[in-house]
């Protein structure tokens, strides 16, 4: 079920200025927690892929908000390992999580035609943003865990963003990779299984291989995005 319908508020440009103002020196708790000043929580859409260090996101908001609800893109193309990470942190963290799919038809396409050998941008674009795009007209605000050392893409952004029609929230924006690893150490999270096989970014089975960053992602292709980003 979807959360209770507020009212969608789009922000000015000045309104999202103030925003980065405020928050830009906040740690990463303090920030989750002003967002629920700022923001009802049924005007937050979160979105996680169950990926490398997911927990660290999720983690984070666990300890302010346990209300929020997880939206995990199901793409059909998940590692197993991937699936059983999404169960262990919901468990251990409490985590409302709803799945978030295809239409079955488009999907099977996919499978069939095997899209993602022949046109990668065209098979994520019907199994990762096309499914999202559908609910994501619901709410104020979309929280992701993107880091600005991740990808040159990551580096250009702030930490709140306007696209097109919904502002975005990085609240590990400035992160650096050496404060990722102590928060997860000092808070003894887990790693996605297939981090120990070398996996630095985890996405599709299909599309990723070993390799550090975002390496691994779409190998021997220009692309570094799914497009839920762009």
């Amino acid at each position: 079920m979807f959360p209770t319908a507020v009212k969608k508020r789009v922000l000015t440009t000045e309104e999202i200025t103030q925003l980065n103002a405020k928050y830009k020196d906040l740690t990463v708790s303090q920030r989750i927690a002003q967002l629920y000043k700022d923001f009802d929580v049924n005007e937050v859409m979160l979105t996680s892929s169950f990926a490398a260090t997911s927990a660290f996101l999720l983690h984070a908001f666990a300890q302010v908000n346990k209300a929020q609800k997880i939206y995990f893109i199901d793409t059909g193309y998940h590692f197993t390992e991937t699936l059983n990470y999404k169960e262990v942190l919901t468990e251990l963290y409490g985590l409302q999580v709803e799945s978030v799919t295809a239409d079955a038809y488009e999907h099977n396409f996919t499978q069939k035609d095997k899209t993602w050998t022949k046109n990668p941008d065209f098979c994520c674009s019907i199994n990762k943003v096309k499914p999202l795009d559908l609910i994501k007209e619901r709410f104020t605000v979309w929280v992701s865990g993107l880091m600005e050392w991740q990808s040159d893409h990551r580096a250009t952004l702030n930490i709140f963003e306007q696209r097109n029609s919904i502002l975005k929230f990085y609240p590990l924006l400035d992160v650096t990779e050496e404060e990722r690893k102590a928060y997860i150490k000092k808070n003894y999270l887990p790693f996605h299984p297939l981090v120990a096989k070398d996996y630095s970014s985890i996405g599709c089975k299909h599309c990723t291989v070993p390799g550090k960053g975002r390496a691994g992602r779409w190998n021997n292709s220009p692309k570094t995005e799914c497009g839920l980003h762009l």
